[in-house]
């Protein structure tokens, strides 16, 4: 059986580490490149773009290539921002035990 009380513990200190996380999240900065380094995305790791740039030797003269290079960058980015994400909330969750139904 479980210990209640340890279980509460346990779980007030996963919402801290969780709010950590949060936050460290939101702070970190992932980028991703495409068209050889010609685009370049930046997110943070909750997947929200902060910033492109394009080199300024760049032909921009085909529009739905340069967008389909800046998407391709995000996409990248936002994959990775998953990765690292995912890779930090098993740190948050780790050594919580299994409570069936609960997830």
């Amino acid at each position: 059986m479980y210990n209640v009380n340890n279980l509460m513990k346990q779980a007030q200190k996963m919402q801290e580490d969780a709010a950590h996380a949060d936050q460290e999240l939101l702070d970190r900065r992932i980028s991703a490149t495409s068209g050889g380094g010609a685009v370049t995305a930046v997110v943070n790791g909750k997947k929200d773009l902060i910033g492109i740039s394009i080199q300024a030797d760049f032909d921009l003269g085909d529009a739905e290539m340069a967008a389909d290079l800046v998407v391709a960058a995000v996409r990248e980015a936002q994959t990775e921002a998953d990765r690292q994400a995912e890779e930090i909330m098993k740190k948050v969750t780790a050594g919580m035990p299994h409570i069936p139904g609960l997830g």
